[in-house]
C-alpha cells in the first residue's frame, strides 16, 4: 500500500511538473491532430508542423494576449486579459483597443505552472496593455483615472487623473518605469469614431480629417503631465524603445501608402526624427517595434505594396539598414524577435490581407539568411479566423512562440514550442 501511495504520488508531480522551461516531461505522449475546428485538448502536437502547442489561458471566457509590440512579461509571468463578455461581431478586427471592455479584467498566468492570478477587480471598463518589468507594475486606465497593480504584493495605487481639459489616454511606458506616455485627440475626432466604429469605415475617415492630437507624457513619481508634441496629423501606434527611457516611438496613421509613417522623438529635447523615408511610388513601411537592446527599430517593408516583401531595421545610431526578404505566403500582420535579433516570429495572414497570399494562414519561426528569412511553419492557422490578429511574441526563454487565437471558437492564448517535437 506505502508503494502504492508513492507511485501516485510521483505520477502526480510528473503530471505537474513545468511545462514552458524549454525542458518539459516527455513521459506523457500529446496527441497529434489538426488544430482547430474543433474542441482542443491542453497539449497537442500540430500534425502538419509537428511542434507541441499548449494552451496557457484555461480560464472560461475570453482570453487575449497584448499587442505584438507591447511586452506583457514579468520575469516567467505573462499578463494578459479575461472578458466574461461574448465576443464581438466576426466580421470586425478585433483588437484590445475596440474589444467588448465589460466584465474584462487583468491577470497574469505562470509560465511554469500555469496558475492563473487576477490582479483587478474594476466594475467600469479598463484599457491599457503596460507592463513594466523593471518595478514590476502593470498600468491600466479606467475612465479618466490612471491606475497601477504591483505583480508581486498585488497593491493597487492611483497613478493619476486626468484633468477636464485633457482627456486622454496612456498607451505605454517607458524602459525604467518612470514615464507613461500617450495622445490625446479632439472631440470631433471621438464623434467620428463612434459614428464610424468599423476600421474599414474610419480609417480613411480620420486619415483625411486631419484633426490635431497631442503626444504626452506623465511622470509617475512627481505626477505631472508634459505635452510634447502636437500635430494635425493622425497620431498612433505609440510606445516607447525597450531599453531607451527617454525615446518615445510614433507613427502617422492612415493608409500606409499615403503617409511617412515611423517616427521618434526625444520626450527632454523634444527632436523629432523620421526612421523611414519612402524611395518609391507605393512602398508602404510600418507595424514597427523596438529591438530588445533599443538599437534597432524594425518594421513590415513592401516595395512597392503587395509585390516584394521584407522586413526592415534601421539601426538608431548609425542610420544603417538591415533588411531581410521573405515570401508572398511568409508575409505576416505582426512580427517580432527574439533578444539578439537572431530569430524572428510572424502571425501570417488570410488571402483578404495586404499579402493576398493563398497559403498565409501560420505561425511563423524566421531564420536570417544573408539577405532573406529562412521559414518554418509552427502551427496551421487554417481555423483562426484573422479579424482577431494572432500578435505574436516570444517566450522569455525563447524557448516558445506565444499568440492568440480563436480557432476553438473561443479566444485563447496559446505557445508553441520552437523546437520541433520529436
Amino acid at each position: 500500500m506505502q508503494d502504492m501511495k508513492s507511485y501516485l504520488l510521483l505520477m502526480r508531480v510528473l503530471v505537474t511538473v513545468t511545462v514552458m522551461t524549454g525542458n518539459p516531461t516527455r513521459g506523457f505522449a500529446q496527441p497529434e491532430m489538426e488544430t482547430g475546428g474543433q474542441k482542443m485538448p491542453d497539449e497537442w502536437i500540430d500534425k502538419d508542423t509537428r511542434h507541441r502547442v499548449i494552451k496557457l489561458t484555461r480560464l472560461p471566457g475570453s482570453n487575449l494576449s497584448f499587442y505584438f509590440h507591447n511586452n506583457p512579461f514579468v520575469g516567467n509571468k505573462m499578463v494578459f486579459y479575461n472578458t466574461t463578455q461574448k465576443e464581438a461581431d466576426s466580421t470586425q478586427k478585433i483588437e484590445i483597443s475596440n474589444a467588448g471592455t465589460r466584465d474584462r479584467q487583468i491577470y497574469m498566468v505562470d509560465l511554469n505552472t500555469l496558475k492563473a492570478e487576477q490582479l483587478t477587480y474594476h466594475s467600469s471598463p479598463m484599457n491599457g496593455e503596460m507592463v513594466s518589468a523593471k518595478t514590476k507594475e502593470v498600468f491600466f486606465q479606467v475612465k479618466d483615472s490612471v491606475f497601477s497593480v504591483n505583480t508581486d504584493t498585488k497593491k493597487e495605487t492611483l497613478v493619476y487623473v486626468f484633468p477636464a481639459d485633457f482627456k486622454a489616454g496612456i498607451t505605454c511606458v517607458n524602459a525604467d518605469g518612470t514615464l507613461l506616455a500617450g495622445v490625446k485627440s479632439s472631440d470631433e475626432e471621438k464623434e467620428l469614431f463612434k459614428k464610424y466604429p468599423a476600421k474599414s469605415s474610419y480609417f480613411n475617415i480620420i486619415y483625411e480629417a486631419k484633426l490635431p492630437r497631442t503626444l504626452f507624457t506623465i511622470d509617475i513619481r512627481n505626477k505631472t503631465l508634459n505635452k510634447i508634441h502636437s500635430d494635425s496629423a493622425w497620431l498612433n501606434h505609440v510606445q516607447f524603445s525597450a531599453a531607451r527611457p527617454n525615446l518615445l516611438m510614433f507613427c502617422h496613421e492612415g493608409p500606409w501608402h499615403k503617409v511617412n509613417r515611423i517616427w521618434t522623438i526625444d520626450v527632454d529635447t523634444k527632436e523629432i526624427t523620421q526612421i523611414h523615408h519612402r524611395i518609391m511610388d507605393m512602398e508602404i513601411a510600418g507595424h514597427e517595434w523596438s529591438s530588445a537592446d533599443g538599437e534597432i527599430i524594425w518594421y513590415d517593408l513592401q516595395q512597392p505594396r503587395s509585390v516584394n516583401f521584407f522586413v526592415e531595421g534601421h539601426h538608431l545610431n548609425t542610420g544603417k539598414k538591415t533588411k531581410y526578404q521573405l515570401q508572398r505566403n511568409e508575409w505576416s500582420i505582426h512580427f517580432n524577435s527574439n533578444k539578439d535579433n537572431t530569430l524572428f516570429c510572424g502571425d501570417g495572414g488570410d488571402p483578404g490581407q495586404v499579402a493576398k497570399a493563398p497559403d498565409g494562414r501560420w505561425i511563423y519561426l524566421f531564420t536570417p539568411e544573408g539577405d532573406k528569412f529562412i521559414s518554418e511553419k509552427l502551427v496551421n492557422m487554417k481555423n483562426h479566423k484573422y479579424n482577431l490578429e494572432p500578435n505574436v511574441h516570444f517566450s522569455p526563454d525563447e524557448n516558445w512562440v506565444i499568440f492568440r487565437a480563436n480557432f476553438e471558437g473561443e479566444t485563447n492564448v496559446y505557445a508553441v514550442e520552437v523546437k520541433q517535437s520529436k
